[in-house]
């Protein structure tokens, strides 16, 4: 019996191979039903995201069967799935599950949200049954160790997406964001991130401009924001403390007259700004003026790098703590083994007590003389007691077994 991890991901396999093998929701738990089918699967749970598939097992079967499965399962072809997938067995295993719930193997190194994924993972297994053992235990040791490394190592605590990195920026020169307005230029997706990392961090107001009012709208019922046109920035330019652009726009759409004419208004208070698009959308020109902090993506990027180098150094510290986390995890099984080989053998030990026990009573009842009786009883339950050892001694000394004699001279003799 043992544990093995198999799957694909953003490494190993392109992302139309990724989506043809990627489960959803709805299909989990018949996937899971239908993998327990299998020849030596005992335990089993899916995890499932955007840039990976694996399957996490415990039994006596083989990464062959479980790629076999995974094609047949999605109708993906076998000899691609088995040239871009990788495989892990026993500790190996338990530490690749560990590495990918720190965020150790994310695409954007120690992310968090891979934490609650593999959670959920979990959460389905138990509810189709699949898991119930050792591949259980194993889960609440990887969410231990998942835990310790959030609290002992820097792994999650530097932005290293350009959304985050800029309202870091963003909170390094205004020191309380309650009291600040954001304008944000767009409404895609890095400036959705923006406004959620605006919301999480307090900010007192945001307004979201776009070339379309339907998208910003729905971005600012999403918020609590405000939505107008890119038509209407120069009305509110004046109000922002902080603006974020990221269109698509090939020409800026905010120039350095448009910035001077709202510091003015402003009275020369600061404007905190970041240019994520490319081709830019604040002329750079604007960056000249005295009261402006203005930001390029290129900045960030040499910011996000800063912060990768750390985590890699993060990342160092957390590759300890998931060798220590796994090795702790595999004493507790071998300790819960012996528990069973102990319970196994006092059981043992009590059936052959009971049936010699039996036997004295029904000799006392046929009138045996007690001394008797109790030789008898004596002479039945050693010879009982000793004589799989003995078998087994007399077969190691044969086979020149001798770390299992050694073993048995510790076990059965008191000196």
């Amino acid at each position: 019996m043992g544990f093995l991890a198999v799957g694909i991901n953003h490494r190993t396999a392109p992302v139309s191979l990724r989506e043809t093998v990627s489960f959803t929701p709805e299909q989990q738990i018949p996937a899971l039903q239908d993998i327990q089918q299998l020849q030596g699967v005992q335990e089993a749970a899916i995890l499932s995201t955007c840039n990976r598939t694996e399957v996490y097992l415990y039994g006596e079967t083989e990464s062959p069967a479980i790629i076999a499965w995974l094609g047949q399962f999605h109708r993906a072809d076998y000899e691609m799935l088995h040239e871009h997938a990788y495989s892990h067995e026993g500790q190996e295993a338990i530490r690749h599950i560990m590495r990918v719930a720190c965020g150790l193997d994310s695409l954007v190194l120690g992310e968090p949200q891979i934490l609650g994924q593999m959670k959920s993972t979990y959460a389905v297994a138990q509810e189709a049954g699949s898991i119930h053992g050792p591949l259980s235990r194993m889960f609440q040791n990887v969410f231990t160790t998942a835990k310790t490394v959030r609290t002992q190592t820097a792994i999650g605590e530097n932005p290293v997406s350009v959304a985050f990195a800029a309202v870091s920026l963003a909170k390094q020169i205004f020191a309380n964001l309650k009291d600040n307005t954001a304008l944000l230029v767009g409404a895609g997706e890095t400036i959705e991130l923006v406004a959620q990392h605006l919301r999480e961090q307090g900010i007192g107001k945001i307004v979201i401009a776009n070339r379309t009012l339907e998208r910003a709208l729905n971005l600012a019922d999403k918020y609590n924001a405000e939505a107008i046109l890119l038509a209407d920035i120069p009305e509110y330019l004046h109000r922002a403390d902080i603006v974020i652009a990221s269109t698509a726009s090939q020409l800026p759409i905010l120039g350095k007259g448009a910035v001077e004419r709202a510091l003015k208004a402003r009275r020369h208070s600061p404007m905190f700004m970041v240019d994520i698009a490319v081709p830019r959308d604040i002329e750079p020109e604007v960056g000249d003026l005295a009261d402006v902090y203005l930001y390029s993506v290129d900045d960030l990027k040499a910011v996000i790098e800063d912060n990768v180098r750390s985590r890699q150094e993060a990342a160092q510290e957390a590759e300890q703590l998931i060798v220590k986390g796994a090795e702790n995890f595999l004493a507790l099984m071998r300790s819960l083994d012996a528990v069973d080989v102990v319970r196994h053998y006092r059981e043992q030990a009590q059936e052959i007590q009971a049936q010699e026990l039996q036997k004295a009573l029904k000799m006392l009842e046929n009138g045996k003389a007690p001394e008797q009786v109790l030789q008898q009883l004596a002479r039945g339950l050693t010879n009982k007691l000793i004589h799989t050892p003995c078998v087994q001694l007399r077969k190691a000394g044969e086979n020149g077994e001798t770390t299992k004699l050694d073993w048995a001279r510790e076990l059965l003799t008191q000196d």
